[in-house]
């Protein structure tokens, strides 16, 4: 039986994006969890393959610019388009997928420091089986950040 995220899960994961080497004190003051609590949670969410792994970016200490995507993706048949979103989570890159109302079905929220990389990832989603459509949208700064 596949594991269903809760807004505590997705919490999680939101957090440790943002900063991986987090303890789980720090973590489990931000989720209202105990640690305990958290690093079960955190085991769960590795066990089931929602987190697959830990990278070390290594640099000069100076910030990394990175290019954001959006990404707006229309599918064939929005009921049974599931397998278009589980291929989305195997992509690093992409850091939210957003199921959308009104003209298209997801929106897809793309990030990495080299260009290109967009480029190979629009490409990748828009050869997926179950895509119709897509229209990919370079976000220029972002004005609000928490």
């Amino acid at each position: 039986m596949k594991y269903l995220l809760d807004r505590t899960d997705e919490q999680i994961l939101v957090e440790l994006k943002a900063n991986a080497r987090m303890s789980h004190a720090e973590l489990s003051a931000k989720v209202n969890l105990s640690r305990n609590a958290v690093r079960v949670r955190i085991e769960r969410l590795e066990r089931e393959g929602f987190i697959k792994g830990y990278t070390i970016v290594t640099g000069d200490g100076s910030s990394q610019h990175v290019t954001t995507a959006l990404i707006f993706v229309y599918r064939h048949d929005r009921m049974r388009g599931g397998d278009v979103i589980q291929a989305l989570r195997k992509i690093p890159e992409v850091v939210a997928c957003d199921v959308m109302t009104g003209d298209f079905d997801l929106l897809v929220r793309v990030e990495s420091p080299e260009a290109d990389r967009i480029r190979q990832i629009w490409q990748q989603i828009a050869e997926m089986p179950g895509v119709r459509d897509t229209l990919t949208a370079f976000a220029l700064s972002s004005v609000i950040r928490k």
